[in-house]
């Protein structure tokens, strides 16, 4: 296999890697790779020079010598960045490096949230290529559903994942790198065999790709160089050849649709050294081949004279899924976080649906809580408090509103919290206020007319994080003003609407088949919405639905006539105002009884460039025949 070459630099590993970082002048800073990873020494003396920040929003920690989650962190980074005269020189030194810390620094892993809100920082930042040296073991192959989701976005946007495929040594896989749109990476070996712990497997047979892993040069958080094995640092070896790629995809200009990032998927797959070794079973631990960088180069030059179109796509074997699974971890053993550097202004901006819930954090904050609050009659009976009944604990709270401070206040989507908040500035008071009337309203009976059963909550990513009682991490975000803070009373919309009208309907029969309409319509909005509110698609689309929810009767046409919600889909609006984020939400309804009626769309145009967002104009409707 002569694309492996046994030489002590990282950019000798590969025949044809060196001429191609040259060609490339070490990447073109027009080209952004993320690094979800533990903490990077951004001290250390081989990325001085390098154009290197933590994403704004990212967990904020340390990455002090002896620290493991930051020598992998630091490791993987200097494969990719390391400046050119340093022990470490980087594949890909030229390009802009964005570092996203995910590990817990107790556990040494990160959960699957965790993973997909740092693919959504990485998306927002604008990045071309995620880097990470992680992922967790999973029988099928099918990652939970915030995983799932965030991969999913993560092609939408055309951005290339590259992750590590595990180091169980097993047929196995790890997720996020089974999915059908991730680029996979296993490990060889100095002689191209592939190493006893990478793993293989069906899913990686048409989305994976070798590269080598054994004592790969990296540096060390505090100073100096050390050698490690494992996929993990195989994978920025493919990361930073695809960076090199796309650089010079980018400074090339044949007057064709330009290469994108995902295209360098394919080009790596099709271009990479197929097995010409005896044994199926060897073959199939090399994955779909090792990559070949003459091959990839040969490839490209392909495809950018005849055009993207001409890349054959790797994919469509049957690779990928979503499904349920903890947490994922470094693929070699650790990993987690650093400080804050500059960013661009917006990029930490959060509009997220959930409700809201409450944590202690501690057993004494807990039991301080239980000693303050007065005790409680039940059925005549005087009973201690319990200050985890809601209802006792917004009474509390009622009469000594402070004390709303002492909690940590959590939005939840489903049982996940996913966001700490924290009330600040001016308004601070007033949000926490606002926070006790909204819970309060939640836990009213579900048939209450005041019933809330979603919230919205606009606030901004703070790189800080709490660990609740549970030992969940999660991240904070700043309340700055209760604008935006909404509480969708399902019931009062769902009777106001449904009355609206009712005049076209002859019996009780046909209001309540209105009432149902609706109510499912309310539903299905929220449960497709289901996301992060992190990505400006989202947050137009989660206001959008905050937008639904306060006018249904916009909507009451379409459902009192018996149709249903189809699809919501965002796009970026060609109206927007300068210096503005609009997107255009659209909202399809059909007729699930008559599918030759027309359909009838509803287009909400939503700015999200400030940290409340606004919508530009009217709802506009009509039908279509699609």
């Amino acid at each position: 296999m002569g694309a492996v070459v046994a030489t002590g630099a990282n950019l000798d590993l590969l025949a044809g890697l060196r001429a191609l970082h040259e060609a490339a002048a070490g990447g073109s800073p027009n080209v952004t790779v993320a690094v979800i990873d533990g903490p990077v020494d951004f001290a250390h003396e081989v990325f001085v020079g390098a154009d290197l920040r933590t994403a704004l929003g990212a967990t904020a920690m340390s990455a002090a010598a002896g620290n493991k989650m930051a020598e992998h962190g630091t490791h993987v980074a200097s494969i990719l960045f390391g400046q050119p005269g340093t022990e470490v020189e980087g594949i890909c030194p030229g390009v802009r490096g964005v570092i996203i810390p995910v590990y817990d620094s107790l556990t040494g892993s990160a959960p699957q949230l965790e993973v997909a809100r740092a693919i959504e920082l990485a998306i927002d930042e604008g990045v071309d290529i995620i880097n990470f040296s992680g992922g967790q073991y999973s029988d099928t192959g099918v990652a939970d559903q915030w995983l799932s989701g965030a991969v999913a976005r993560c092609a939408e946007a055309g951005v290339l994942l590259i992750a590590a495929a595990g180091n169980d040594g097993c047929e196995c896989l790890h997720v996020p790198a089974a999915s059908g749109t991730a680029l996979a990476v296993g490990a060889i070996d100095a002689a191209g065999a592939p190493m006893d712990f990478s793993n293989w497997g069906h899913g990686y047979a048409c989305n994976g790709i070798t590269a080598p892993g054994a004592d790969i040069l990296g540096a060390l958080p505090g100073g100096g160089v050390t050698r490690l094995s494992g996929t993990s640092f195989a994978t920025p070896m493919v990361s930073g050849v695809a960076a090199l790629l796309l650089s010079l995809a980018r400074a090339a200009n044949f007057g064709v649709p330009p290469l994108s990032a995902l295209d360098i998927r394919d080009i790596l797959l099709q271009g990479s050294a197929k097995c010409a070794r005896k044994g199926q079973q060897v073959c199939q631990r090399l994955l779909s081949g090792t990559i070949d960088v003459e091959g990839a180069v040969a490839a490209m030059s392909d495809a950018m004279v005849i055009g993207p179109a001409g890349v054959t796509p790797a994919g469509g074997c049957g690779c990928g899924g979503t499904g349920s699974v903890p947490a994922t971890e470094p693929s070699d053993s650790l990993a987690v976080s650093p400080s804050m550097a500059d960013a661009p202004e917006g990029q930490n901006m959060v509009y997220a649906l959930g409700n809201l819930s409450y944590d202690f954090g501690t057993e004494a904050r807990r039991d301080s809580f239980k000693q303050l609050m007065p005790p409680v009659e039940i059925d005549g009976n005087v009973v201690p408090p319990n200050p985890y009944d809601a209802r006792q604990l917004v009474s509390y709270l009622g009469q000594n509103g402070s004390e709303a401070r002492a909690l940590i206040w959590t939005l939840n989507i489903e049982l996940t919290p996913v966001y700490a908040l924290e009330p600040t500035g001016a308004f601070g008071a007033d949000i926490y206020g606002r926070l006790v009337e909204l819970l309060a309203a939640e836990i009213l009976a579900e048939g209450d007319e005041d019933h809330i059963q979603r919230v919205s909550i606009p606030g901004r990513l703070t790189g800080n994080t709490v660990r609740l009682f549970s030992g969940q991490v999660v991240p904070v975000i700043q309340l700055e003003n209760p604008r935006g803070m909404y509480g969708w009373k399902h019931n009062m919309l769902v009777s106001q609407a449904a009355h609206a009208v009712s005049g076209r309907a002859t019996a009780s029969a046909d209001l309540k088949t209105v009432q149902e309409n609706l109510r499912g319509f309310l539903d299905r909005v929220y449960y497709d919405l289901r996301n992060l509110g992190v990505l400006s698609s989202d947050r137009a689309v989660n206001f959008a639905a905050t937008n639904a929810f306060q006018a249904a009767m916009v909507f009451s046409e379409a459902l009192g006539g018996g149709m249903q919600l189809e699809t919501i889909e965002t796009e970026l609006s060609p109206f927007a105002r300068a210096d503005s984020d609009a997107w255009d939400v659209k909202m399809k309804f059909f007729d699930p009884e008559n599918t030759r009626r027309a359909r009838r769309v509803y287009r909400f145009t939503i700015d999200v460039s400030e940290l409340m967002p606004v919508t530009l104009g009217e709802v506009r409707s009509w039908t279509t025949a699609i």
